[in-house]
Order: structure tokens, then C-alpha cells, then sequence
């Protein structure tokens, strides 16, 4: 399986000639050459994880592709057949199973709504967390996209998340609201968290991959 890093939070998985996409938002540049669109993952309803745009222009390209989301989405998102998922649900999208964790989005502030958040784990080996801090029982991770800039995140939350996870491999994500010097130094601290548990920390730019 490769996985493929895009701009802010949204990632392409590609495994026997099939793609599947996750959270395709606002700070995401169009995408382009899909090959055989099979699935689209939407962790939670805010818009730098998905918008109209980006959902007409894949439904465009590979009419019919199912939309997963948690209930906040299919709300959000009522001009689009969405297929709910919920935490402990798991879907079969062959080649790629999907399994889904987590139920809320991480606090922002006490006065926003904290909204409904999945996290996925694709073929029991990559695994996003959405906007959360959602860890896995039990679970060796091979690959982590570690979120490393929010309104809602610490540094330091983000890497007690990574030394839970304790992935093989990991890579920083949700990252466009940081300058350049902040998603280096939040890098350095992912990147250190990561090697705690014997892993290795990769630096993906958007369109930048790697294999599974």
C-alpha cells in the first residue's frame, strides 16, 4: 500500500490499482490523476477536512464513489449521499479495510461545539486519527499520520499521542495553518517521540509518499 501526503490533512492510499482518499478540505490543492477512485474517508465535519468542491469534483471523476462519515458529516454534508460509520464499525472496500475509532473531536475551547470525529485504520497497518488523540489498544501500527498543527493541539499532547501510539513509522500532518519554522520545530518534537519507541519519523511535503 502507498500512501501519499497532500496538502493540510488530506492523504491518498493506493493498493492494487485502487485509490482511496481521506479528507479532502479547504487548504487542499485539487487532485489529479486518481486512478480507479474506490472510497472517500471523512474524519469530521469542519472545512479544512472537506468541502463541496473537492467532493464534486472526485464524484465527477468516478461517479457513484461512497462517502464515509461519521453523523456530524452526513449532517454537514445533506447534498451528499454519505454512508454513516461510527466508532467500532468496520468496512470492507476491497483491497482496503477500514476500521473506525475515537466518537469526538478534540477541545478546541469550552465555548465551541466539539463535534463527532472518527479515526480510520486501513489494512490493521496505517492509521489517522482524524482530529483527535484517539490511541489504539493493542494495535501495532506500521505507519502514523501524526497531526502536528491546530487551533486545538499542544505540542506536547501531540507527542504523549505519538509515545502511545508507538508507530513503527510516522509522518506529520494537519499542517497549513504553520509557518515554515513552526512545522519544522513541531517535526524536531514528532520525530523525537517516534524514535522513543524504536520508530522512524518521516518528513512528507504534499505529493511526497510511502510504501507500506
Amino acid at each position: 500500500m502507498r500512501v501519499t501526503k497532500h496538502e493540510h490533512a488530506c492523504l491518498r492510499l493506493e493498493r492494487e490499482g485502487k485509490t482511496l482518499i481521506v479528507d479532502p478540505g479547504s487548504f487542499t490543492l485539487p487532485l489529479a490523476e486518481l486512478q480507479d477512485l474506490i472510497g472517500i474517508v471523512l474524519t469530521h465535519e469542519h472545512p479544512d477536512h472537506w468541502t463541496s468542491e473537492h467532493l464534486d469534483r472526485l464524484l465527477k471523476a468516478a461517479p457513484g464513489t461512497p462517502i464515509y462519515g461519521p453523523a456530524g458529516v452526513a449532517a454537514a454534508a445533506a447534498g451528499f449521499d454519505i454512508i454513516t460509520v461510527s466508532p467500532g464499525e468496520t468496512v470492507e472496500l476491497e483491497p482496503f479495510t477500514l476500521e473506525f475509532f475515537g466518537g469526538q473531536h478534540a477541545v478546541i475551547h469550552e465555548t465551541i461545539p466539539v463535534v463527532d470525529n472518527v479515526g480510520v485504520l486501513v489494512n490493521d497497518e496505517f492509521y489517522y486519527p482524524g482530529d483527535s488523540y484517539t490511541v489504539l489498544d493493542g494495535k501495532d501500527v506500521r505507519l502514523l499520520a501524526a497531526p502536528v498543527g491546530a487551533p486545538w493541539l499542544k505540542i506536547g499532547e501531540a507527542m504523549d499521542f505519538v509515545l502511545a501510539v508507538a508507530p513503527r513509522r510516522s509522518f506529520g500532518t494537519h499542517d497549513m495553518t504553520l509557518s515554515q519554522i513552526g512545522r519544522e520545530m513541531g517535526r524536531q518534537r514528532l520525530r523525537w517521540a517516534t524514535e522513543q519507541g524504536g520508530g522512524e519519523f518521516l518528513a512528507l511535503d504534499p505529493g511526497e509518499s510511502v510504501d507500506l
